[in-house]
């Protein structure tokens, strides 16, 4: 299956690494149904391979679109392959500081998008014993910080979702991956992040110093979106794919350092937890 072409479908593909997978994926000769709120977007992308892509209206959010779009991606090309849920933004301030339209929102868009284009998509791949399933996950999903406490906590329920999922259909022939990124020099950080409606002072020494370091790496970030569409790529290519895989030194560091601190901790505790027991 690896040297056979794949028909994709991605969320949130106008830009980011939705866009970057819907390169990497053409540009090797693969169909990609490509979805965005605004399709005119992604006019480009067809318009460089009109037989091999498709641009398709799609608000994850909005209940009922997911499966107009899953559908009209079948019609076109007979079946898919995998499914990338990408679409998402970030939301940056300290809990007290967000408003309530905002989290709503954020989880509606990260987390119940996600569900809606899953959900949308498994009869298909059930039918077809087939399919692989991928996320877009976020370095704040491995260990959160201070400022991110909406956005990381629909991150980490996204992937509790995926393991989930993962379990249910593996004797379907489906596979998941959770992808787990740095930062990569995307606008994630200019139209992808909104700030909470409040700033008050007493949070200024957490998420606010969290916030000024987020925007000051705006450009400056290490990871290559190119080159996180080809680890994609080679993940979903893999006969044993990674039901995590981990994108850039910054998010691998980060994953080492919070499982070695989280074992730590356990062993120091393990004999008060364990005896809780009957």
């Amino acid at each position: 299956m690896a040297n056979s072409p794949r028909v994709w479908f991605i969320t949130g593909a106008s830009r980011g690494l939705g866009r970057a997978v819907a390169e990497a994926a053409l540009a090797r000769g693969d169909q990609v149904a490509a979805t965005a709120r605004d399709p005119g977007a992604l006019a480009d992308l067809v318009a460089a391979a009109p037989e091999r892509a498709r641009a398709l209206r799609l608000d994850v959010a909005v209940a009922g679109e997911a499966a107009a779009a899953v559908a009209a991606a079948q019609a076109a090309f007979g079946r898919i392959d995998v499914v990338v849920n990408n679409a998402g933004f970030g939301l940056l301030g300290a809990l007290e500081e967000l408003g309530e339209d905002q989290m709503r929102r954020q989880w509606e868009t990260n987390f119940l998008g996600a569900v809606h284009v899953v959900r949308a998509s498994l009869p298909l791949l059930r039918a077809q014993r087939s399919g692989h399933l991928v996320f877009t996950s976020a370095a704040a999903a491995i260990s959160n910080y201070p400022g991110f406490s909406i956005y990381g906590a629909s991150k980490a329920a996204l992937e509790a979702l995926g393991e989930a999922v993962a379990a249910e259909t593996r004797p379907l022939g489906i596979k998941v991956t959770l992808v787990q990124p740095g930062p990569f020099r995307t606008d994630f950080v200019g139209r992808s992040l909104e700030a909470g409606e409040a700033t008050l002072p007493d949070y200024a020494g957490t998420s606010g110093k969290f916030r000024k370091l987020v925007e000051s790496t705006r450009g400056r970030q290490p990871g290559d979106p190119a080159k996180a569409a080809a680890a994609i790529l080679a993940a979903v290519d893999a006969d044993s794919p990674p039901l995590r895989l981990v994108l850039g030194k910054y998010a691998t560091d980060k994953a080492r350092r919070r499982h070695t601190a989280g074992l730590r901790e356990l062993e120091a505790w393990e004999g008060v937890g364990a005896a809780a027991d009957f």
